[in-house]
Formats: C-alpha cells, structure tokens, sequence
C-alpha cells in the first residue's frame, strides 16, 4: 500500500492511505543506510495483523529541516505591512530560499488594518512585479484567509517568515481550531513567542498543511554563486539577450538583464538584491 506519513513520534510513523491512518515502524534497513522516514514522506508499507511496516521511502522532491518536513510543494511567505514593519532584504531571502527548494511562493500581506494610509506600496509592487501571487491579509479578522484556502487543494503548504507577523494565526484559522499558541508581541522587541514541537500535516480543502508555524529565520549561504539568478525567475526571460553564455549578470558587458533593469522590465529592486546576494558570494560572506 502506498501513502503519506503524516505524523512521527518516537519511532512510530502515522501513514494516511486513502482515508485510513496506519500506525508504523520503519524497517531497519534504513538506519543502515543513514535515512530517517520524515513527516511528508510518500512510503510504500505492509501491513500484517494490524501492524504496518515502511518498506519504501519514494524519492524526495525536497526536504526542509524546519519545520522538519518532505515534499513540500508550496509556501506562504507571510510578512506584516506594519508591526513589524517590513524587512525587505529578509522578504527576498525567503522567496530566494522557496525557489531554490522548488516551493511555490505566495506572499501574504498581513496586518492590512494596521495601516493608516498606503505604505510599502514599492514593496509591494516588487514582489509582483517578479510574478509572485500575492494576497493582503486581516489575520484576526479573518479577512482574505478564504483565499489561501483556495490554495491548499493539491499541496503540501508550510508557512514561513519573519516571528510577530501572524503566521500562527493564519495556521489557526485554516485549520479551524488552535494548533499552535499565538505569541504576544514585546514592544521592546517587536518578536513574537512561539513554541517548537514535532511537525504534522493535518489535511484541509484535499491537501496538506504543516502544523507550526514554520521558519522564521534562514540562511542562504549554502546557496552557491552560480546557483543564485536560477532563483530569480524573472531573469529567465532576458537571459537570451545576454553575449555570454555563463553571465552572472553583474559586471559582463551586454548582459540583457541588466538591459531589462534598465528599461523597467526587471524590478531595480530585485536586482539590487541579486547584486548584493552575489557580491557577498564573491567575498565569501556568511549571508543569514
């Protein structure tokens, strides 16, 4: 039988196969062999008198340590307009890091009702500008959680971003009860409380969702130079126009990247992201 870990505590993994859950252990094997079934994992099992096996773990499209979770194939990427206010160069290096994890990335705007008049409208613009989906948010009220719903049929969905901006409050509402406790943000440091506990999908609308409330720090500099334009999908288009088949798009000479930044097809934004990220590869920086 074939299914889908959706749970794993010490030791016992919780498959789901069509709309039965199936307590299981994992063959030795895969000690042996140095690999550990991950909540998400696509399994194949055997089950004798009432007692399920995992035989196979199917290869991964991708893994991500936190939350520790398989086959994840699309992200929110949740951030405040305000309180706190927007990280711009953190915002980039969570889609950098989603796509370089093929996940699907769709910003959530939360805290529309914060806003006094329009901000971060150049913010804004940049993230869908490059061809992101985004949607505005009123978490607590909420506004605009019907649309990320919407989003779930299909995917393993994971939230991630920046603590104090309402992910575990969104997690609650889709979920329709309390999955994880919603941190009081300190005035002092404008951080949000969260607690850390084991991952599970819990299925909503025919797909999943990872029950915390997802990373809210990363780093990108596993990510090598040569890999950084593939996880701007917006050069993709202009990379024809360059002269040199191996342009970095950074000081070569026609380079139609750059020529798209010039004449407003790229955002000046995003690529001055992209500089910054490739200038800190080439002086061998720890990005974070």
């Amino acid at each position: 039988m074939q299914g889908i870990i959706i749970k794993g505590i010490g030791g016992f993994y919780y498959v789901k196969v069509e709309d039965k859950i199936i307590e299981c252990k994992a063959r030795g094997k895969f000690r042996h062999n140095e690999l550990t079934p991950m909540v998400g994992d696509r399994v194949e099992i055997e089950v004798i008198n009432g007692k399920g096996t995992i035989d196979k773990i199917n290869e991964r499209q991708n893994m991500i340590i936190r939350p520790a979770v398989a086959n994840v194939t699309q992200a929110l990427v949740v951030f405040a307009l305000r309180n706190p206010d927007i990280n711009e160069d953190l915002l980039n290096r969570f889609i950098m890091f989603c796509e370089y994890n093929s996940l699907k990335s769709i910003v959530c705007f939360n805290k529309i009702d914060l806003l006094q008049q329009w901000e971060n409208e150049e913010i804004v613009s940049m993230i869908q500008s490059a061809g992101y989906e985004t949607i505005f948010l009123n978490a607590k009220k909420g506004y605009g959680i019907d649309s990320i719903r919407e989003k779930l049929k299909d995917n393993v969905t994971v939230l991630c971003g920046p603590s104090g901006v309402g992910k575990s409050t969104i997690l609650n509402s889709l979920a329709g009860r309390d999955i994880m406790e919603t941190g009081i943000i300190s005035e002092k440091l404008k951080r949000g409380k969260q607690t850390t506990r084991h991952s599970e999908l819990i299925e909503i609308e025919g797909g999943f969702l990872v029950d915390t409330p997802g990373f809210s720090s990363l780093s990108t500099d596993f990510i090598e130079k040569e890999e950084v334009q593939a996880c701007f999908p917006e050069f993709s288009d202009y990379t024809n126009g360059c002269k040199f088949s191996g342009c970095l798009h950074y000081k070569e000479p026609k380079c139609g990247v750059k020529k798209a930044v010039e004449e407003g097809k790229i955002h000046k934004k995003r690529y001055e992201f992209y500089i910054k990220v490739i200038e800190e590869k080439i002086k061998g920086r720890n990005n974070k």
